[in-house]
């Protein structure tokens, strides 16, 4: 339970104390594995909470999706063509569906706690 925690806190330390910048080209494809990254960690959420997650699903979701978004933005780049607006759009509506599952869940449990 500490492990992701201190993970998050010793990242965010470590990328406000370093003066890093992603240059402009790779700019899409950083936006992707964070939203693949995010998508896939609240999906990660939402099974747990559902009592169905599955580490293997969990990883796979991962690398599989941060893979192929990025080489969705990479053929888009190659033919001209802004391919990653597509994964963007479907992370993002992925991403508010898993948070929207969430927070039905955590208000129910809350709510349910307190009859």
């Amino acid at each position: 339970m500490w492990l992701p925690l201190i993970g998050l806190i010793v990242g965010l330390v470590v990328g406000f104390l370093l003066d890093w910048r992603v240059p402009q080209e790779y700019s899409s494809y950083l936006s992707i594995a964070l939203l693949a990254g995010l998508d896939t960690i609240f999906g990660g959420i939402r099974s747990f909470l559902e009592r169905t997650f599955n580490v293997r699903i969990f990883l796979s979701g991962f690398f599989f999706n941060t893979l192929f978004a990025a080489g969705l933005a990479f053929i888009g780049g190659f033919l001209g063509i802004d391919l990653y607006l597509a994964a963007i759009v479907a992370f993002g509506v992925r991403l508010f569906n898993n948070l929207a599952v969430i927070r039905r869940i955590v208000l129910s449990r809350w709510i349910n706690q307190e009859e």
